[in-house]
């Protein structure tokens, strides 16, 4: 091959070669979580004490023993606002308690007896 036909063939090739692109990086955006809807799932206070709101029912457990503490059934009074009644089976007494949900992830309840406390939400 004489050199000019050389020097073409490599012209076309490279500028055959500058058309392809790289291949495209497909970027995936995260899934978002769901959003908790009401207080369905597992909460917990500032001491660790875990309660579970499941399907109208309610119940406190230990975090080390798992150690039933307290049971009974929540009705959503509006989607911010529920009310439990339960039983303590260490006081062996009934109670009502109101929650109000201030942030999806954050319950702050009162008892009968005036008494508040707050609950988290756990993943």
């Amino acid at each position: 091959m004489n050199p000019k036909a050389v020097m073409t063939a490599l012209a076309v090739a490279a500028s055959l070669a500058s058309c392809q692109s790289a291949p495209r990086e497909v970027s995936q955006m995260p899934q978002s979580q769901a959003m908790p809807v009401g207080v369905e799932g597992t909460w917990a206070d500032p001491n660790g004490i875990v309660s579970t709101f499941a399907s109208g029912t309610f119940s406190t457990r230990t975090t080390d023993t798992n150690q039933l503490l307290a049971s009974g059934s929540y009705v959503s009074i509006t989607p911010k606002l529920v009310e439990i009644n339960m039983t303590s089976m260490v006081r062996k007494t009934q109670q009502k308690v109101n929650c109000a949900m201030v942030t999806t992830s954050q319950l702050n309840c009162t008892t009968d007896t005036g008494a508040q406390f707050s609950l988290s939400r756990r993943a």
